[in-house]
């Protein structure tokens, strides 16, 4: 019966989200209050446990989405990541057009959305491929699959920081060990670009040479990547500094750490450097019709539905579902790979990978002591299997699906066919790392 309850819940969250066109923070709140009333809880513990779920699950991590999402819209209009990107394709070269469009999308994603970054680097993607005399098949599945795989595994991106506040992974070492499981992805997506998708062509048109704007200003390279390279240092330092030895300069080392690593003060340093981009800081750009507030508005719904699988999480916890749950996975010798199965499960059928992360890492958390993953990097590479299978396919019910095939003209039968299994090789390949790791690791 504990089976069936979740596997009913998580389907009637799913069918509200995908038939209905309910938004996922009702949805998830609303079968909730159902999974309470309907496993036995008391009226009283169902808001308590309401009000608990969703007040603590945003008060970890409410900021540290809101900080990561300021930083990537002022890295987008300021004109950073374009310069990030150039930069990049500079050093990658432009005779390796594929790789070096797979490796801007991994570095652009981890601070910007992916569907707005492909949005942003369409034209800079169709413009080298024409010079190249490629087809944009290829190169356009390298920058999607790129995107793809930080938007799952690496934070400051919003899904992997709710999972892993929901999980209380330390950010750190999910920063970590997300960067090696997403390259390893971009590596097999690249493989998959250079030797599947080259091969069907598709023209990149003409191509209208924007013109050259004597005064145009554009940041530095250096002050673009400050607000990425250094909030990721700091969280990752902090995880690190608990091998500094308590005695001499490690001790004031370890004091700075301790306070600047903490995710939502090391994200505040990486949007003070965000406002060093611009050529003049424009009061207009922070006030409530500027920059900060778009960015706010488009972290409200992240907010909502990450505080809503708190809710859903709490109420697994304190119905005694996951108590029975937790006993029959104990041996079912899954392991790693459910939290995969779960997040895949729920990507494929409601399409969003932020709500696949949040929904799955919600079901999770209350059986993580029951399935034995109670050390940190336990913790850490369960978020990382949850992003790993919010890869797992991007179809047509994935908003980013149609972003990549109405940019590039495709049809939909070759979108599945090039898009949809690459999302599903990189998801593999990233599960597979986990795997890897996790053996070395134990």
């Amino acid at each position: 019966m504990a089976i069936i309850t979740i596997l009913l819940s998580i389907a009637a969250i799913v069918l509200l989200i995908t038939k209905l066109k309910l938004h996922p923070f009702l949805s998830l709140l609303l079968v909730s209050i159902v999974l309470g009333l309907v496993s036995g809880m008391d009226s009283v513990d169902v808001i308590r446990s309401i009000q608990d779920g969703f007040g603590g699950t945003i008060g970890k991590i409410g900021l540290v989405i809101i900080l990561g999402i300021l930083i990537g819209a002022f890295l987008e209009k300021s004109g950073g990541a374009m310069v990030l990107a150039a930069n990049m394709l500079a050093f990658v070269g432009k005779k390796r057009v594929i790789t070096a469009m797979g490796v801007i999308g991994y570095i652009i994603s981890i601070p910007v959305f992916s569907d707005s970054a492909f949005v942003l680097l369409s034209s800079l993607n169709k413009s080298l491929t024409k010079k190249a005399g490629l087809s944009l098949a290829g190169t356009a599945v390298a920058l999607g699959l790129g995107l793809s795989c930080t938007h799952a595994l690496v934070p400051p991106t919003p899904g992997p920081i709710a999972a892993a506040g929901i999980l209380n992974a330390d950010l750190g070492i999910v920063m970590g060990l997300g960067m090696i499981a997403a390259g390893m992805a971009l590596a097999a997506g690249l493989l998959f670009a250079h030797k599947v998708a080259a091969k069907v062509y598709i023209d990149p048109g003409e191509i209208e040479e924007p013109e050259e704007v004597a005064d145009a200003y554009r940041p530095s390279l250096f002050g673009s990547s400050l607000p990425i390279i250094v909030p990721i240092l700091l969280i990752i330092g902090k995880s690190l500094s608990t091998y500094l030895t308590a005695e001499g300069w490690q001790v004031y080392l370890g004091q700075f750490l301790d306070f600047f690593g903490e995710p939502v003060i090391a994200l505040l340093v990486g949007f003070a450097f965000c406002l060093l981009l611009p050529k003049k800081l424009d009061k207009q750009m922070l006030s409530t019709d500027g920059w900060v507030n778009e960015a706010l508005t488009d972290s409200a719904t992240i907010i909502m539905v990450t505080g809503a699988g708190g809710i859903f999480g709490a109420i697994l916890q304190n119905s005694g579902v996951v108590n029975t749950l937790g006993d029959l996975l104990t041996s079912s010798n899954l392991g790693i790979l459910l939290p995969f199965l779960l997040a895949a499960a729920l990507k494929s059928a409601q399409g969003s990978s932020t709500v696949a992360l949040i929904t799955a890492a919600s079901v999770t958390a209350p059986l993580m002591d029951a399935l034995g993953f109670i050390s940190e990097l336990d913790k850490a590479l369960v978020v990382i299997a949850i992003g790993a299978g919010s890869l797992v396919v991007s179809h047509v019910n994935d908003s980013f699906f149609w972003v990549f095939t109405q940019m590039t003209k495709m049809e939909v039968k070759i979108g599945y066919k090039l898009h949809t299994t690459g999302t599903l090789i990189i998801g593999t390949t990233a599960m597979a790392t986990v795997y890897v790791m996790f053996w070395l690791l134990h």
